[in-house]
């Protein structure tokens, strides 16, 4: 049985006026990262100690894989090994990928991240029953997709999920701005379904597919679709809550920018690699992507939305969003950092740009705050980054 975690991931919505956080720093000569055995062994100490069902795990030096891992089951009952070609689901993990994706659309001048994501449609947004809820409001036509990629729409995470409901599903709750696009950072998987449909409609894709034939096939990770795919069936996760229940796999039969991928190890790997040497985007676009856009001025990475002004918080939290991803300059240099979480899942990639060092995890339980932290800093060293932003139920006060 997977033991209980102590505390849960309730949002914290505190939220200040933007100030400036991430500072450049001299490049510094890294640490050696613990040998093969090291790790090996704290790996082991913690499935045991958390009592996880399965854990993956790969490390990233000078941009070169020189660690990738398995350890416990993919299935508990029948008892099934974790391969490095198991399928698992992505989470959020999906929206580092999709933001890439975006990149390389506007490289090849089919985007543009500031032109309104109204303009590229032929009727008037608010039209479409899906956006509908903002008819009355002209800010819709000023989102554009940089809103989107850094998390400034103004929107929630979810219209189902709305602050005046303390976060709980309503499924009455309709979609609305809650500041101005721009304004500041605040959390939106909504926003990723809205770039989306750009490429659906006005651009034409499949996004399935084009993603597939554009960043998956070549960098030969054939385990991954946004989509379910039938020859997973021989190998994929069943997801299991903090108590220990099975939960079963997300299979997703459509495409959702947000969240809908499913990956393994290996894959996932192999992208963040590619990444890092430029194989997938320019490194004038990489460098936007990573780039400060927004001070998170938040306690949670969760939607920060009522007004208000702190200017004393971003210090605290010294954080700053880019595009897809959050970033921030720590003792080991500049860094940047997606997770990806829900009830039966917690999956992250952390790395150093210094010296392109990174850590992929992913398991199939909802564990990472006990888990993460102290794995990532294990093998990195002090990261910087601010581990109760993620994961408000740790204290590291």
């Amino acid at each position: 049985m997977i033991k209980r975690r102590i505390g849960l991931l309730a949002p914290i919505a505190s939220v200040v006026t933007v100030v400036a956080c991430t500072t450049a720093t001299e490049d510094v000569t890294p640490s050696p990262l613990p040998t093969e055995a090291e790790i090996d062994r704290f790996v082991e100490a913690t499935m045991e100690s958390q009592d996880l069902p399965g854990l993956a795990l790969a490390v990233i030096d000078e941009g070169e894989v020189t660690y990738l891992k398995t350890f416990g089951e993919r299935s508990l009952d029948p008892a099934l090994p974790l391969t490095s070609d198991t399928v698992m689901y992505g989470a959020s993990l999906t929206k580092f990928v999709f933001a890439t994706y975006l990149m390389k659309l506007v490289e090849a001048g089919r985007l543009d991240l500031d032109t309104p994501i109204a303009d590229y449609f032929d009727e008037p947004l608010t039209e479409d029953e899906e956006w509908a809820d903002l008819a009355n409001d002209p800010r819709a036509q000023d989102l554009t997709l940089r809103h989107v990629l850094n998390h400034s729409t103004g929107w929630p995470n979810y219209r189902f999920f709305p602050p005046e409901s303390d976060y709980a599903y309503d499924p009455t709750s309709k979609l609305k701005f809650y500041y101005d696009p721009g304004e500041r950072y605040g959390y939106s998987g909504e926003a990723f379904i809205l770039a989306q449909r750009v490429l659906e409609g006005p651009l034409g894709l499949n996004v399935t597919e084009a993603m597939k034939d554009d960043m998956f096939a070549p960098l030969g990770m054939t385990r991954t679709s946004m989509i379910w795919q039938p020859e997973f069936e021989t190998n994929y996760t069943t997801g299991y809550d903090v108590e220990g229940q099975a939960r079963g796999h997300d299979f997703q039969d459509n495409p959702r920018s947000a969240g809908s991928m499913d990956t393994t190890i290996a894959d996932y790997t192999a992208f963040v690699k590619a990444y890092l040497a430029g194989e997938i985007i320019t490194p004038a676009s990489r460098a936007e992507m990573l780039r400060p856009q927004l001070a998170i001025t938040s306690d949670h990475k969760f939607p920060p939305l009522e007004k208000g002004s702190d200017p004393e918080r971003n210090r605290a939290v010294d954080l700053s969003v880019g595009l897809g991803v959050v970033v921030w300059d720590g003792p080991n240099g500049p860094g940047f950092m997606k997770a990806g979480h829900n009830e039966q899942t917690d999956n992250m990639m952390l790395c150093l740009t210094d010296h392109d060092r990174c850590v992929v995890a992913m398991m199939n339980t909802a564990r990472g705050d006990l888990v993460y932290p102290e794995l990532v800093e294990f093998i990195l060293g002090d990261t910087g980054f601010v581990w109760k932003w993620e994961y408000s139920a740790i204290d590291t006060d």
